[in-house]
């Protein structure tokens, strides 16, 4: 029996993915003009997606009962050339619709090498998370998408996805959410 990938098999991430789906993560955030953003670091990652564990401290280890604080699926997609296995990834963690009184899925990264784009990962990753929230009784699976990237808007408009134009996403990051925990004015 061989332990080589099945070309496009979808699965849940494994810790041994970690690697490749931090490089993916890099790459995404080349892509969306973001790198310098990215802090994370392999072991945060395991902990966010595999609980908390002293084999795997991180901030993911505060979690409830060191539960994972999100998930991954991955594609299989072997390539000796660049020493890869993994041709895609999407990760995701739960939110919660308090209108329908279900969770739903929310999609923070769906990412496809860009030397495999157009082979059906990514349709089938969203395949495979539509069918998370069927299976579980989730009403939704949602994500944000940036408002230049015309190739992933056409894409998500090809599969029936509507943009929420009516809702603003806002965040508190750095100084000010410090600021805003301790009651300060900015």
């Amino acid at each position: 029996m061989s332990d080589a990938p099945t070309a496009g098999r979808i699965r849940p991430a494994t810790p041994a993915d970690v690697p490749e789906v931090l490089a993916m993560i890099r790459d995404l955030a080349d892509y969306e003009r973001s790198l310098h953003e990215v802090d994370t670091t392999e072991d945060q990652l395991v902990a966010l997606l595999f609980g908390g564990t002293p084999a795997a401290p991180g901030v993911a280890a505060t979690t409830p009962n060191g539960a994972p604080a999100a998930y991954a699926h991955v594609v299989e997609h072997a390539d000796a050339g660049r020493g890869t296995t993994l041709g895609a990834f999407a990760l995701w963690f739960l939110n919660t619709s308090t209108w329908t009184g279900t969770h739903g899925v929310y999609l923070e990264d769906l990412y496809v090498r860009p030397e495999l784009r157009g082979a059906g990962y990514g349709k089938r990753l969203l395949q495979a998370l539509a069918q998370v929230c069927l299976d579980r009784g989730y009403r939704r699976l949602e994500w944000w998408v940036l408002d230049w990237n015309e190739p992933a808007l056409g894409f998500y408009r090809s599969i029936g996805a509507a943009p929420m134009d009516e809702w603003t996403v806002h965040r508190v990051t750095g100084d000010d959410l410090a600021a805003l925990a301790a009651g300060i004015d900015g």
